[in-house]
């Protein structure tokens, strides 16, 4: 054999990573090792039991016992990352920590006793994970990637819902019926624990009355099921498949498990199933929680995946050391920008042309601006959701948008991404940035930059589409020196871009360096 024709084989490096998960009733850590093509191995899985949520769901902030174990929990923690030497760790926090009025506080502590930046994460991300590993776990297994799927997480302070349409993300939606915050709810109740069971039932029923999803439930043709409880549900009842990350249990069998459940209280069941009484305690309001949705559907059984939000994790700090991007994902944040521009009424087609312009322009400065794919995303929802605050008032409709991006939910994005968003699309026009804006001025100096960059190139991607209805694709552009010149079909009187281009250049003549000049082709 001729050697010289030989590849060479490629080396596959290994990193330890770990996540971190403080959640409502515990606190968990993984440890894996990271390759440099993609795959995830398992080192440890740890869960230690602190019950934060029971604090803030009663009281609204976190108790002095809670907090102490929790620090000494993530002490131990850091002190195996280290001995792991893991090179890149995420430690996030959800509803417990979220709602919690001393949440800066015990985030502090946190830091000066194990020197961990914990992210408080909100409802869309936490969605945005669970989705991410759910996906990679399905797969194209059992049917999921066709018709309609509900994927529903039961957490300790929430139940997170997303929509599938033929495996695309439809939409997500966080509603406040986590299993520790029902089992709070209803604590002092002297009632029997099936007259609980009712009372839990119509509440859960009457929350998910008025929910407001794209789409009946009753449409779902496969629903699946995330968390601790459905685990358990799944050892109890379920039927293995061919995938060991999926179970499948018959509806008719889960009422049976729900019906047993109900009629015992904690400390029986604790007994009865060998489960901490903690786990014991909230089971049956997550069961039921399971049960209402799934009747609500027109599915025949429930799915149960085991992997959680902290596979999500893994297997976002994958693709940080691979570069690559889940394309789904990305899909599922420019379908819920779109849904919401749809809800405001926004004129989709200027809103789609001026999104395209952008993109290009985007790419067109990459040199210039070197800024990330992620903000790339971000500038294209921008673009797609500038004029929603005409929806309020065309008078001052970039402030209007500012208000409500900036209180609307997108799957995918994070509060502090959305805030980036609102306030690009608030400079689309008018005003640019001034330091007598508090929400601008709250940023760092960096996100600054970062709003800087992309509003200028907003401001002109809006300008090109004004006027006559063009097509973004008919409109070139090149760079000649400090100068941006801008080929425009002719057949049409081209003062109304002059004019647009003249109000909303200075920006991007400010950050760029590039004045703008307008051709007839």
């Amino acid at each position: 054999m001729d050697i010289s024709t030989v590849a060479p084989a490629i080396k596959i490096t290994a990193k330890p990573v770990g996540v971190i998960d403080v959640g409502a009733n515990a606190l968990r850590m993984v440890i894996a090792e990271v390759f440099s093509d993609g795959r995830v191995e398992t080192l440890e899985q740890l869960h230690r039991a602190v019950r934060l949520g029971q604090d803030t769901f009663r009281r609204g902030r976190l108790g002095g016992k809670s907090m102490r174990a929790a620090v000494a929990v993530l002490r131990d923690y850091r002190q195996l990352l280290d001995l792991y030497k893991a090179e890149q760790v995420r430690a996030v926090a959800t509803s417990a920590v979220r709602e919690a009025a001393n949440a800066d506080m015990f985030l502090d502590r946190v830091f000066m006793a194990t020197h961990l930046n914990v992210d408080v994460i909100d409802t869309s991300e936490e969605s945005r994970l669970t989705v991410s590993a759910v996906r990679q776990a399905v797969g194209d297994a059992l049917g999921v990637n066709q018709g309609h799927t509900l994927i529903a997480d039961v957490g300790g302070g929430s139940t997170l819902l997303t929509i599938l349409e033929n495996g695309e993300i439809a939409t997500s939606q966080s509603l406040r019926l986590g299993s520790i915050r029902l089992q709070e709810m209803f604590a002092t109740s002297e009632e029997s624990p099936q007259r609980s069971a009712d009372l839990l039932r119509q509440h859960i029923s009457n929350t998910l009355s008025g929910l407001d999803i794209a789409g009946p439930l009753g449409e779902i043709d496969s629903f699946v099921a995330v968390g601790g409880d459905a685990r358990f549900a799944a050892r109890e009842v379920g039927v293995a498949t061919d995938s060991s990350d999926l179970a499948v249990i018959d509806a008719k069998d889960f009422d049976k498990l729900v019906e047993r459940c109900e009629c015992h209280t904690a400390e029986e069941l604790s007994k009865h199933h060998g489960l901490p009484f903690a786990e014991a305690e909230t089971l049956n309001p997550a069961l039921l929680v399971y049960q209402v949705l799934l009747h609500q559907t027109k599915a025949a059984e429930m799915i149960v995946s085991h992997v959680s939000m902290r596979d999500g994790l893994l297997l976002e700090l994958a693709r940080e050391v691979t570069g690559k991007e889940d394309e789904s994902l990305l899909a599922g944040v420019i379908h819920s920008a779109t849904a919401t521009a749809e809800k405001y009424r926004v004129d989709l087609d200027h809103a789609r042309g001026v999104a395209e312009m952008a993109i290009r322009l985007f790419d067109a400065f990459l040199p210039d601006h070197g800024l990330t794919a992620r903000h790339r995303l971000l500038l294209r929802v921008a673009a797609l959701l500038h004029e929603v605050g005409g929806f309020v008032s065309s008078r001052a409709h970039h402030k209007h948008s500012e208000y409500l991006i900036a209180n609307t939910e997108i799957f995918g994005l994070t509060r502090s991404e959305i805030a980036l968003v609102a306030l690009v699309a608030r400079y689309h026009r008018r005003s640019l940035p001034r330091s007598s804006h508090p929400t601008y001025m709250a940023l760092s100096r960096e996100a600054r930059m970062v709003v800087n960059k992309l509003a200028a190139i907003l401001r002109v991607a809006d300008a090109m589409i004004r006027g006559h209805r063009r097509r973004a694709a008919d409109i070139h552009f090149q760079r000649r020196g400090d100068e941006l010149i801008v080929s425009i079909p002719g057949g049409a009187d081209l003062l109304l871009e002059q004019h647009a281009l003249e109000t909303k250049g200075d920006l991007l003549e400010d950050i760029y360096g590039v004045k703008i000049r307008l051709e007839e082709t």
